[in-house]
């Protein structure tokens, strides 16, 4: 059978920022802030791309302790990346912007949130029982809401920094721009045992389908809305 697990908000929309308002005398030194943070983000950005892309995967065939194992992986990949691209904020200093030392302090506390809490749910995905095909589906079920509320809040996190003359100097940087991933993603689907045929990734954008999965007879439950993610 087919399963459907995570439809989240891409985190490659972290640090998709969009140009914004115009620099002024202290351009340069919101150029050179968003020049140290996005070089040191943008690895940690690219890891998250592919770990959510692998989420999305549907593989024919794979059995759930393979699957288990598989999003595992996944899952603590994203903790990681958040922990790196908080450390890139923490590292660089607070941004000359009024209230620049608070909004670096509520950037960091709220990724450094969502690794937690991808920590969290990394051993929840690890304790789910896989004997049994109906029971593990509605554990991935519950296991992809929360990766959907922790995906919302780094998004919401770094939509902090796209405001104003600070989202315009970052937007000027190659590790902050918007990749294709970021620009229109499809829902990520991913895929259970396999009675042999092939899944296909639902059609969505960042806030699109929630999480749905198949239980042993094979008939799909229904999808729960994903939270939608701040993108300017």
């Amino acid at each position: 059978m087919n399963k459907r697990l995570l439809a989240v908000p891409a985190l490659g929309a972290l640090l998709a920022f969009g140009a914004v308002g115009c620099g002024d005398d202290n351009s340069k030194q919101l150029e050179s802030w968003a020049a140290n943070v996005c070089g040191a983000a943008k690895d940690p950005i690219a890891q998250a791309q592919t770990a959510l892309a692998d989420t999305g995967q549907v593989k024919t065939g794979e059995v759930p302790a393979d699957l288990q194992k598989r999003l595992s992986a996944d899952i603590g990949r994203l903790a990681k990346t958040n922990q790196d691209i908080a450390a890139a904020i923490d590292g660089a200093g607070a941004p000359k912007v009024d209230d620049g030392a608070s909004l670096q302090k509520d950037t960091v506390t709220e990724l450094t949130k969502a690794a937690d809490g991808y920590l969290e749910v990394q051993k929840k995905l690890d304790a789910l029982p896989n004997a049994d095909q109906a029971k593990f589906a509605d554990g991935l079920r519950s296991v992809a809401d929360q990766v959907q509320q922790l995906a919302s809040l780094s998004t919401q996190a770094q939509g902090k920094l796209q405001r104003g003359d600070l989202g315009s100097a970052m937007a000027k940087q190659e590790g902050c721009k918007p990749g294709s991933a970021a620009a229109a993603p499809t829902s990520p689907s991913t895929g259970g045992p396999s009675d042999g045929a092939t899944g296909t990734p639902a059609d969505g954008t960042a806030g699109g389908a929630g999480p749905a999965a198949t239980d042993a007879s094979g008939t799909q439950a229904p999808s729960t809305p994903a939270p939608t993610a701040s993108a300017s």
